[in-house]
């Protein structure tokens, strides 16, 4: 255990999101989400866990220490409902919630369509699966810089 990371970060996401670089993007899914056979295809080449928590607390752990890229228009992403792009179900909306939270203002996040966001993921540094059961719980996020003036404590 650590002092000031969220105790949802394991060793193996940590060294993940350390290693990453600006403009790469991570992708955080649900345990339906085809998650090997996508996560053998990135970068990494395996996949990650935050296993038994909600796409929200998985979300929440993982921007307590990765910035968003603020150069970028859209930087945070969610996989569209089929046949209902502009609908946000409640997995959705409350990620939205972490995403604001830890922006500080309103960030909404950009619909990606189911097998556009597929192909998206495989271009991914890495893929973090988790233990959210519910439907339409996939997200993607592109990393940010910090700095060098910014408060980092």
């Amino acid at each position: 255990m650590l002092k000031n990371l969220d105790p949802a970060l394991g060793a193996d996401v940590l060294h993940a999101l350390r290693a990453m670089g600006h403009g790469d993007t991570l992708v955080i899914v649900d345990t339906n989400f085809p998650s090997d056979a996508i996560a053998r295809q990135t970068r990494l080449g395996r996949l990650l866990h935050i296993d038994n928590v909600s796409a929200a607390r998985a979300v929440k752990a993982v921007l307590s220490v990765l910035p968003l890229d603020s150069a970028l228009q859209n930087s945070a992403g969610r996989m569209e409902v089929m046949g209902a792009a502009n609908e946000v179900p409640p997995v959705q909306q409350e990620v939205q919630a972490e995403v604001d939270a830890a922006e500080g203002r309103a960030a909404p996040m950009y619909g990606i369509e189911r097998f556009a966001f597929y192909e998206e993921a495989k271009k991914a540094y890495c893929v973090i699966s988790t233990g959210e059961r519910r439907f339409y719980g996939c997200f993607l996020f592109t990393k940010g810089v910090i700095a060098p003036d910014a408060d980092l404590g």
